[in-house]
């Protein structure tokens, strides 16, 4: 056994291959929770849910992104520079574009808008408290990580009229001393003192080959392939470390509508299994991995719902047998997050992991006591179904999105022209 994360195994190219994976897989904790926040209250509570949630996670983990990549600042492009590695904002999925004027103005539209796509065919309600009432308070308070005097504000969004009116939306940044100063978000500062916010974690080594930090001008889209391996293990637990700041932030701003603190945590744990099950098939996919033991000990090293290693603390023994041990003196298990539901009772998340290498895999408990967790790994005479959250989970768009090689990245340097207002074509 290896006390280690299993991105440690992984080559600079395998690692640049996941890094948008890990991304997309943030981005579907909303696509498996939501849904049982509309079962359970309905639209509009589900709206306050994902307004408070976002407002909490996003200014903490954009902080956290900066400082491990070295691009802090006040500017327009530092604002910018967060988003491309913002689990709200995948690649290609969120295909944001973007325009730098100077330090204060600059514009961004999407080309495509996955999560437009998600929720078009659920009606324009659905639409309006997406594309208005929970983007208008949280882009501000992403910006608010960056400059407070920092205004996000919409050219046109959806509902789209035309009905394929491109892009799918355009908005404006614009920083001014004469905007109010926005104050940190309340749901940010609980957030902000959780185990997860407070991570340390390994700094990136500048001697290792490749790109170490995003200094030097904004690029149009990040290649991954141009980092390096130490800076894409510090990215990639980030953005888990984004996945669980966004969960902790759900998980509370749920808990505050419940009757019972256990009643969120049922929701938290449907929510973990939907993205178990889809992470796991794609990252199946990304590294064509085998349906064997082997197989399900790589994808249970590398899920991002079991890292980072120095929050999470899951270990994969592969021998005669795969065991997985889940400690419980961990960051994950004082701030109640996703890792902190699985029990011998409750083992439905890493069923959903496992079933996807080969659906007769199963997790079976070895011991559950106050150290931790063990469960093995084991082929069973039947298959294990397709678990409904999975399944409420896929119905995204996301569960199936094909990332595409886009060449070199193109410099966005600072001096680009406004459009004034009026649309930009799509590319």
């Amino acid at each position: 056994m290896t006390p280690q994360s299993g991105l440690e195994a992984l080559g600079r190219d395998e690692l640049a291959r996941l890094a948008p994976e890990y991304l997309l897989a943030g981005h579907l904790i909303d696509r498996a929770g939501m849904p049982h926040l509309i079962g359970a209250f309905g639209r509009d509570v589900m709206r306050d849910i994902a307004i408070e949630e976002w407002r909490g996670a996003s200014p903490v983990y954009t902080r956290r992104m900066q400082q491990a990549l070295g691009f802090e600042g006040d500017s327009v492009e530092t604002i910018f520079k967060g988003m491309q590695i913002d689990v709200g904002a995948p690649p290609q999925f969120m295909d944001f574009r973007y325009v730098v004027t100077d330090h204060d103005h600059g514009e961004f539209w999407l080309d495509h808008c996955g999560a437009l796509m998600d929720v078009e065919p659920m009606g324009p309600d659905y639409v309006q408290a997406m594309c208005h009432d929970i983007e208008d308070p949280t882009f501000d308070a992403t910006a608010t990580a960056t400059n407070s005097r920092a205004q996000v504000r919409p050219i046109h969004r959806p509902p789209r009229v035309p009905a394929d009116r491109a892009p799918h939306c355009q908005w404006t940044v614009t920083i001014n001393d004469a905007h109010p100063a926005l104050p940190v978000p309340d749901e940010a500062k609980l957030i902000a003192t959780t185990r997860a916010a407070l991570l340390a974690l390994a700094p990136i080594d500048p001697d290792d080959s490749g790109r170490h930090e995003y200094t030097g001008p904004l690029v149009a889209d990040l290649d991954f392939a141009d980092w390096s391996a130490s800076a894409l293990r510090r990215i990639t637990d980030e953005v888990c470390l984004q996945g669980h700041l966004l969960v902790l932030s759900f998980l509370a701003a749920t808990a505050a509508r419940t009757a019972r603190p256990e009643d969120a945590v049922a929701i938290g744990r449907h929510q973990f299994t939907g993205v178990a099950g889809v992470a796991a098939e794609r990252f199946r996919d990304a590294l064509d991995l085998p349906p064997t033991l082997h197989g399900a000990a790589t994808l249970l090293r590398l899920h991002p719902g079991l890292q980072p290693y120095e929050y999470v603390r899951c270990d994969v023994d592969l021998g005669d047998r795969l065991v997985v041990r889940l400690a419980r003196d961990t960051g994950a298990t004082v701030d109640g997050a996703w890792p902190s539901m699985l029990s011998a009772e409750h083992l439905e998340p890493l069923d959903a992991m496992v079933r996807t290498i080969d659906d007769h895999f199963r997790c079976e408990p070895v011991s559950d006591d106050a150290d931790g967790l063990v469960v093995e790994v084991v082929r069973g005479a039947t298959a294990v179904p397709v678990s409904d959250d999975v399944f409420l989970t896929r119905f995204s768009t996301g569960a199936t999105h094909v990332f595409e090689d886009r060449g070199t990245p193109v410099e966005l340097r600072t001096g680009g022209r406004p459009t004034s207002g009026t649309e930009v074509p799509a590319n």
